[in-house]
């Protein structure tokens, strides 16, 4: 059986649904593939839930654009589509003096990026907001917030197949192949194919895998993905928090430090850590209770009222990162390939954070690009 379309997108999590939702219009068939039984049930339903700021990125990156013009789409879609949401802000804590000089630094580089109404807080203001937290002095973001992720995605969904998207499930690509003009897509080893004008990557943990069966070498173009383990902690009994609460991060830190974060019923939970994996660890969620003293000693220095007794493992996700353990932090990728001889290929690369934040307006700078505003 072999269908022909205009748009293929291989990935249903958020920013896979985001962009066919986004790409639909009359008289174009678009096509999502997703080798699991549902949508978003790797990266995308294992995070945090929080729509960033655009606060850490280097202004140059797509990261901080994207994140930044992401955020504010983003609240209004939850507004126009009902999807729960608080704006609750969130506080990045320094609890030493180098820590205090890097707040500076934070602020300045995210002001540089267009972020606005950041707040430096002493440690008397800080007291007034978080009266559990110990720290000299904090930078206050009033853009951030949480969301309910599950329901962002289902009603791009719905939104979607209003549209005439059609999303296929339990329909893994096994080969692809390009002749020049379209590119043919295997789908379980043979049992279904797909011939298509526009071939979207946002395979997410595997998007280095599909780039490599369209004919990319990986290493070559820096596209080899890295799985990084983060796994969370809840505690019982909680701390009382209003906002989420960041440390600052470390040099090159490949996530952003253990933070506190609450969800919208009010549940505190810890996390995540980051923990590279071995290719025969790939995609192990499993939870190790062996790390509750990373936890302990992490979230201690902001939240003294912890106890170690007091944690309790959660869950975990892993990030599809493009660095390497101790190398800087690296954009997203987003390239169409045609000076690679591969017209109509859309590599989307090492989306982890802030990717959720950034779905919508992912989106909207592929439709710009010219591949596909054709």
């Amino acid at each position: 059986m072999k269908e022909s379309v205009d748009v293929t997108i291989v990935g249903a999590g958020v920013v896979g649904l985001a962009v066919a939702e986004t790409l639909a219009q009359k008289n174009r068939q678009v096509l999502v593939l997703e080798k699991n039984d549902s949508f978003g049930k790797e990266t995308s339903s294992r995070n945090s839930e929080v729509i960033h700021g655009g606060i850490y990125y280097p202004k140059e990156f797509l990261k901080s654009r994207l994140c930044l013009e992401g955020n504010r789409i983003l609240y209004a879609w939850c507004e126009r589509c009902n999807v729960p949401y608080r704006r609750i802000g969130k506080l990045i804590v320094a609890t030493d003096e180098d820590e205090c000089a890097e707040l500076e630094r934070i602020k300045i580089t995210a002001e540089d990026n267009g972020v606005e109404n950041l707040e430096l807080l002493g440690q008397s203001q800080l007291k007034s907001k978080e009266p559990e937290v110990a720290a000299l002095a904090a930078l206050f973001s009033p853009s951030t917030g949480i969301i309910d992720t599950h329901r962002l995605m289902r009603t791009l969904l719905i939104s979607a197949e209003g549209k005439n998207v059609i999303v296929a499930y339990r329909a893994e690509v096994t080969a692809i192949h390009f002749d020049g003009s379209a590119w043919d897509i295997s789908i379980n080893s043979g049992q279904y194919r797909v011939r298509t004008k526009i071939l979207i990557n946002s395979a997410g943990l595997y998007a280095d895998r599909i780039a490599a069966l369209a004919g990319i070498d990986v290493d070559t173009a820096g596209y080899r993905l890295k799985q990084c383990k983060g796994t969370y902690s809840t505690a019982s009994p909680a701390p009382k928090i209003n906002h989420l609460i960041y440390p600052v991060p470390a040099k090159n830190n490949v996530g952003l430090g253990i933070h506190a974060t609450l969800d919208l019923s009010g549940r505190v939970r810890f996390g995540p850590d980051s923990q590279y994996l071995s290719t025969s660890q790939r995609f192990d969620y499993s939870v190790d209770e062996a790390r509750k003293p990373v936890f302990y000693e992490s979230v201690r220095r902001y939240l003294p009222c912890i106890s170690m007794n007091s944690l309790n493992p959660d869950m975990s996700g892993i990030r599809p990162k493009l660095q390497r353990p101790g190398e800087p932090v690296k954009d997203f990728i987003i390239q169409e390939e045609g000076s690679q001889g591969l017209a109509g290929l859309v590599n989307l690369i090492g989306i982890e954070s802030p990717g959720l934040t950034a779905c919508l307006s992912i989106a909207k700078y592929i439709r710009e690009k010219s591949v596909i505003a054709t």
